[in-house]
């Protein structure tokens, strides 16, 4: 039927300890990439993932988002999910009960292979290695602390994988699993409509992206590359090849080198 949603017959049932709406605008899907987040903040989704590219396909059912408060499973009549630190020092510490509890449930009845990752700046840097591999994933869990951490405890016991975006410090994990998110998602299949989009671009080969450009001809005196407008697609393949790793080299030197070892004739 022509006006039947594409969700429709694919919600999954996951029990839980928190009431569900009965009608969501965005429902979960059974078999499709489903990212699970736990936050103090869940009103801080989808934010940004729910416009474009990304906030199409999960209203077309191409995946689906859950962002778990973890407020409720908090201790005490004010679900406290905090306290101070063993040994003393500044502010607080997420506890290890609390989080255990949201776990438990969270990734109960997840199929094998999904991961489950805390957004820490101690972490892994997150790189399109990664996103490619969690988009072949069948979903995954990411934690986004808050104050000065997550009991050391909990991340041992759950074995969880600590990924960070970079070498900087931010309020909670929020924006970065957004962002980790945003390229898993938009390498799934059908995202972007042109499979060929994420092949040519940065990271994808290990090397920087080539230069766009498009109309008009010329513009404040600067015009296209002529080898462009030629019609010679080797010969543009080759410019862009080219280009690629001359911005690499010039602006990622530790990635320039990463790419010669793996491909000795470029020394």
């Amino acid at each position: 039927m022509s006006g039947t949603p594409r969700s429709h017959g694919r919600k999954s049932i996951r029990a839980t300890m928190t009431p569900r709406e009965l009608i969501t605008p965005t429902p979960e899907l059974a078999g499709v990439w489903t990212a699970r987040v736990i936050t103090l903040v869940p009103q801080a989704f989808p934010g940004v993932l729910g416009e474009s590219l990304t906030g199409r396909a999960l209203q077309n059912g191409l995946w689906a988002l859950d962002a778990i408060d973890l407020r409720p499973y908090g201790e005490g009549k004010h679900r406290n999910v905090d306290d101070t630190p063993a040994g003393g020092g500044a502010g607080m510490v997420i506890r290890a009960d609390v989080m255990g509890r949201a776990i438990d449930e969270v990734m109960a009845g997840t199929p094998p292979g999904w991961p489950l990752i805390y957004l820490s700046p101690r972490g892994r840097r997150f790189d399109q290695a990664m996103a490619q591999d969690l988009s072949q994933r069948p979903g995954v869990t990411l934690i986004c602390g808050r104050f000065e951490g997550l009991d050391e405890r909990v991340i041992e016991h759950y074995g969880i994988q600590e990924v960070s975006l970079g070498d900087f410090v931010m309020t909670g994990g929020e924006i970065a699993a957004q962002a980790m998110i945003d390229a898993c998602v938009r390498l799934l299949p059908g995202v972007l409509g042109n499979a060929e989009s994420t092949e040519e671009e940065s990271h994808s080969n290990g090397l920087l992206e080539h230069p766009h450009y498009t109309r008009p001809a010329e513009w404040m005196g600067r015009v296209i590359p002529e080898v462009l407008t030629s019609g010679d697609h080797a010969k543009v393949a080759e410019w862009r090849r080219a280009m690629s790793e001359r911005l690499t080299a010039e602006r990622r030197p530790d990635l320039w080198e990463k790419h010669r070892r793996t491909h000795p004739d470029k020394a």
